[in-house]
C-alpha cells in the first residue's frame, strides 16, 4: 500500500462530496449558498451585477427574519 498514487478523480470527488456536504449543514442552518446565487445570477440574468457577500448576507438575513436582529426564539 505504501509508495501507491491515488488518482486525482479520488480527490476532486471527495471535494465534491465536502461541498455537498457544507452547503447542506448551511441551508439546515437557513444560511444560503452564495456560489449558487452567484451562478443563478450570472446564467440567468446576465445584465444584473450579483451582490458581493456581504450584501448577499445581510439581504438574506433580513428576508428570512423579516428585519429583526438576531434570532428568533420560537
Amino acid at each position: 500500500m505504501a509508495g501507491q498514487l491515488v488518482p486525482l478523480d479520488y480527490f476532486a470527488t471527495h471535494k465534491r462530496v465536502w461541498r455537498r456536504l457544507v452547503q447542506t449543514a448551511r441551508l439546515c442552518c437557513g444560511i444560503p449558498d452564495y456560489d449558487t446565487y452567484v451562478r443563478h445570477m450570472l446564467e440567468k440574468h446576465p445584465d444584473r451585477e450579483p451582490m458581493d457577500y456581504k450584501a448577499f448576507f445581510r439581504e438574506r438575513q433580513e428576508a428570512r427574519f423579516g428585519g429583526r436582529s438576531g434570532f428568533r426564539c420560537c
